[in-house]
């Protein structure tokens, strides 16, 4: 697990330092960011959400994300899939255990919505959050970028996410990185559900400008 070494920013000080994996220790911190993040989205799957954070924190694959940490603790988490595992992981059994057959079966045919297949050469990201407090200091765009570098290391050709109708500000930022909208898929199912009613999948070739910058 690297990492990157910080710089400052307008705000004065150091930036939180980019990092390559969750660190030991700081998986339930991870899950409570992306609870924070996507709970809306998560919760018909796994709330409740003490149950879901820890359903979360207990089954993460430390080598499929990259972390920003300040003060040694995670204040932002980018996680991808590649080579067959997403920083988010627990199979069937895992649900199962954790929620009963009963609760646990409807909960794995929601589960199965989020399921995305990354192609041949391509990294597929599952979302970035940011501790609140730590918002507007560039740290997404620094996740991208080490994103990207992982992409390139591993032979990739493009990256690939998807970003729901109701996040502008998480598109305009995939935007900002080199990200183009190649299709949307109408979901208004999902909307009473989930909150969102539209699917927008971006792809980013690997090996661009954009790659580039501070780190």
């Amino acid at each position: 697990m690297d990492t990157v070494p910080a710089r400052g920013h307008q705000g004065g000080g150091l930036a939180p330092v980019v990092h390559r994996g969750v660190p030991e220790g700081q998986e339930r911190q991870v899950a409570a960011l992306y609870w924070e993040a996507f709970g809306r989205k998560l919760g018909p799957a796994l709330d409740p959400p003490e149950v879901g954070r820890e359903f979360i924190a207990s089954h993460l694959h430390r080598d499929r994300g990259v972390t920003a940490l300040s003060g040694g603790r995670t204040v932002a988490v980018a996680g991808y899939q590649l080579g067959g595992r997403g920083l988010t992981g627990g199979g069937v059994g895992d649900v199962l255990s954790a929620y009963g057959l009963f609760r646990g079966l409807p909960r794995l045919a929601v589960l199965a919505l989020f399921e995305r297949t990354p192609a041949p050469g391509e990294l597929v990201m599952d979302g970035i959050a940011v501790d609140p407090a730590h918002r507007g200091m560039g740290i997404g765009g620094r996740l991208l970028r080490e994103i990207a570098r992982v992409a390139e290391e591993s032979g990739c050709r493009r990256i690939r996410l998807d970003v729901i109708d109701t996040n502008p500000r998480a598109r305009a930022l995939y935007e900002r990185h080199g990200f183009t909208a190649v299709h949307t898929e109408k979901t208004p199912y999902l909307r009473r559900l989930m909150g969102f009613g539209a699917v927008t999948t971006m792809h980013r070739p690997v090996g661009t400008a954009a790659d580039g910058g501070s780190r």
